[in-house]
């Protein structure tokens, strides 16, 4: 394996951590998330896919998604706090802890492996092989992530209230995969949900660099962000989240 320079071994060591506090967190992210819409799954999944691999799965927003269409799904989670509430609400879909660079299944297992709202926080150079292992030959890797309409003014606003990086920084526009797949093709899909005040600021809660902070400062971010809810309410008389769900796949040599 590499040797990291200082600098990238620390940023590494944060994302690790940020990655972990899910677990803290995982009844609020449970509440708050959004799935995904059918649009994107439909371009995602290739063709006569049967049994899938939801890496990285969380509390299995996406899981009960693919369960849906009458899929296998496997789940593979590296957070127990996660894991806990994945089996609270999914009890009999298999569940295993691992990671993107160290996937528990054997060679040539699943059709594809989707990754949604995590491929940031892995190391491509190591996840891209340890993925294309388990697949099947020319199978698929999927990529999504959930991203708030920075087009729409309230959501610019707010996204910019908040502390740490900007969804827009996630990598979703362009996510790094390498060998052994090829080319990496990207679809956008756009959709909203309806919430109110106290939803909203569950999602707040749930992301990763808010749930890091100290109490103090978490306070006053959730503050702020009740603040703009509010005024954003008594304006137009509803609240309503923007998304637009970033895909992006690539698959195995067959």
């Amino acid at each position: 394996m590499r040797e990291l320079p200082d600098d990238e071994q620390q940023r590494a060591a944060r994302r690790r951590v940020q990655a972990r506090s899910f677990g803290a967190a995982a009844d609020v992210y449970e509440r708050a998330r959004p799935s995904y819409p059918a649009e994107a799954l439909d371009w995602l999944l290739p063709p006569g896919a049967r049994r899938v691999l939801d890496l990285g799965a969380g509390t299995g927003k996406l899981t009960r998604a693919l369960l849906a269409r009458g899929l296998e799904v496997v789940a593979v989670e590296p957070t127990a706090g996660m894991r806990a509430q994945f089996r609270d609400v999914l009890p009999g879909v298999p569940l295993l802890e691992g990671t993107a660079e160290s996937i528990p299944l054997p060679d040539a297992d699943v059709d594809a492996v989707l990754v949604a709202q995590a491929w940031h926080w892995v190391d491509p150079a190591t996840a891209a092989p340890e993925v294309a292992r388990v697949l099947r030959p020319g199978g698929r890797l999927g990529l999504l992530w959930n991203v708030r309409d920075a087009g729409v003014e309230w959501l610019a606003r707010l996204d910019r209230l908040l502390p740490g990086p900007g969804e827009e920084q996630l990598g979703s526009l362009a996510p790094r995969v390498g060998p052994p797949f090829g080319p990496v093709e990207r679809y956008d899909v756009r959709w909203s949900q309806p919430v109110d005040v106290d939803s909203l600021l569950d999602l707040t809660r749930s992301r990763s660099w808010v749930i890091a902070l100290d109490e103090e400062r978490r306070r006053e971010v959730l503050e702020d962000v009740r603040a703009q809810a509010q005024a954003r309410l008594e304006a137009v008389g509803h609240l309503q989240v923007d998304y637009v769900t970033r895909c992006s796949r690539t698959t195995t040599p067959a």
